[in-house]
């Protein structure tokens, strides 16, 4: 075996904002790179930094499932970032998401379950939770799917799990808090509280704050999650599931504070969570990787950009 020999690594939805961020990461450590992307979100801005000979993008909709397997020959690290992720369109349009969120990963998790893998990682969500009991959420608190995005995301976790105990397949999945940092998306009517402050900041409008604004959010910088994934790739663990966040509570108030500037206020709407927070021991203890980047520092750096 040639021990110079590259790693090569698949991204799905490496055009997006933490696709890409992986992107940088795994090309800094050496890694070549295969990006798959539809570019329904993903910018190809957000990788126009790259070498031809670091970064291959192709544009491909996974959940077509086709043409996939011959991108998988020689692949090492399949890191499953591509999916449709807002709440309310998945409601208005439930099938686009079971297309995209289930179909699209069984066809990722079966065209890697064909090469010999070193490890393939999933990027759930937390909303898989609904409201819970307790916080901070640890990874056994009950499942409460709110919607079809949570559904579909918890959907795609089951098979990675089940094809990780059946087919021994050497498979993780993370579930992200709230991310935030560099290439953050910021169109779109739905965004997280980040990309609406960092629009409003922009067009130097006042920042619209949901309710009394003392709701909380785990939020994690997208910095702190790739070092997670590289570091677990590192790891000889296979057939778990992390959460993945800050595990502090950050209320929305504090947030727009660090922002600075005009705050307005608007109705609570219905259905959104009080709190959110991640326990995060468990990753902790596995593979002895915690964030390092405070809130104050990842918005300093952000309102920097």
């Amino acid at each position: 075996m040639d021990v110079n020999k590259k790693k090569k690594s698949i991204v799905t939805g490496g055009a997006g904002f933490i696709g890409s961020n992986l992107v940088d990461h795994l090309v800094k450590i050496g890694h070549k790179v295969i990006v798959l992307d539809n570019f329904i979100s993903g910018k190809r801005s957000n990788l126009s930094h790259h070498k031809k000979k670091d970064v291959q993008i192709i544009k491909l909709d996974i959940s077509k499932g086709k043409k996939l397997d011959k991108y998988f020959k020689g692949v090492d690290y399949v890191f499953h970032l591509a999916g449709l992720a807002e709440i309310i369109p998945s409601i208005k349009n439930p099938r686009n998401y079971f297309i995209n969120n289930v179909l699209g990963t069984l066809n990722v998790i079966e065209a890697a379950k064909k090469v010999r893998i070193k490890k393939l990682i999933y990027a759930a969500s937390s909303s898989c939770y609904g409201t819970p009991k307790n916080y901070p959420t640890s990874e056994n608190e009950k499942i409460d799917t709110k919607h079809p995005y949570a559904l579909t995301k918890f959907l795609g976790e089951e098979l990675v799990m089940k094809y990780a105990s059946i087919f021994n397949m050497p498979n993780i999945s993370f579930r992200f808090f709230n991310v935030y940092g560099p290439r953050l998306n910021t169109s779109g009517q739905y965004g997280a509280v980040f990309s609406n402050f960092l629009t409003q900041k922009a067009t130097k409008k006042p920042l619209t704050i949901v309710g009394q604004g003392k709701q909380t959010r785990d939020f994690i910088h997208v910095e702190d999650l790739t070092n997670a994934f590289v570091k677990v790739t590192k790891s000889s663990l296979v057939n778990k599931v992390y959460n993945l966040g800050s595990g502090k509570e950050t209320s929305i108030n504090k947030i727009a504070s660090l922002f600075g500037g005009k705050k307005i206020f608007i109705p609570k709407r219905p259905g959104d969570p009080d709190r959110s927070c991640a326990n995060i021991s468990k990753i902790k203890k596995d593979i002895n990787w915690k964030p390092t980047i405070t809130i104050e520092k990842g918005i300093k750096r952000l309102l920097k950009n």
